[in-house]
């Protein structure tokens, strides 16, 4: 596995260097205002329905995971959480992520997402469930019409191309409901012209700090 360095992001909150890739796991603008703005705002928040079935492409360090549970927690909204991930952290390091103190949470809950076993969905709380699958992007083959959402969290196109293929992002399109969102961080036209060419109604939208535009796509 790669090496990976802890940093800490403008907003307090850590990020991870993929030292091989140069590459970090959140933004270094603020990785707690990075994915609440991406994922809750800009996608969870947009859902009015009493549960909601999410897919996320990229567990990583599971702080989109920890930040829907704590709003889960608020709304009292359902979510059934399943994520993606072939290589896994270590305890080590997941010991180090300051997550649940910035955002003012039980650190007992992000200690249980990331010690939930693989491959079994796992009730964290009477509102969250947890379904981690160890297996790459691109294996991965949802039932049709299955999620309400997709947090697509992968590394740049750059780092990780085979992530943002025609043929991951179409099985996207096919796994979400009617009026499902897919929402990423990226706002590459190549990668939009993707997902218009799968289907969707793709937007762009405002970025967190330090991105001025991101991409979410409608499936219409």
């Amino acid at each position: 596995m790669s090496e990976l360095r802890l940093t800490t992001t403008k907003d307090g909150s850590h990020s991870l260097l993929n030292t091989d890739l140069n590459e970090h796991y959140h933004s270094q603008h603020g990785a707690l205002q990075e994915s609440i703005h991406v994922f809750l705002r800009s996608a969870f928040d947009h859902l009015q329905k009493p549960s909601v079935s999410i897919l996320e492409y990229g567990f990583g360090t599971g702080l989109n995971a920890l930040l829907t549970l704590q709003e889960a927690q608020k709304t009292h909204k359902k979510v059934h959480y399943t994520s993606l991930e072939a290589r896994p952290l270590n305890t080590e390091i997941i010991d180090q992520l300051n997550y649940a103190d910035q955002a003012g949470i039980d650190p007992r809950y992000f200690a249980d997402l990331h010690q939930a076993k693989w491959n079994e969905l796992v009730a964290i709380t009477p509102y969250f469930s947890l379904e981690k699958r160890k297996q790459r992007f691109e294996d991965y083959m949802a039932e049709a019409n299955t999620y309400d959402l997709i947090y697509f969290d992968a590394f740049a196109p750059r780092y990780h191309p085979e992530a943002w293929s025609r043929e991951v992002l179409h099985q996207c399109y096919e796994a979400l409901k009617p009026e499902g969102i897919w929402v990423s961080y990226c706002a590459q036209g190549a990668v939009r012209r993707t997902l218009m060419s799968v289907g969707f109604t793709v937007e762009k939208i405002p970025g967190p700090p330090g991105k001025r535009e991101m991409l979410r796509g409608i499936k219409t």
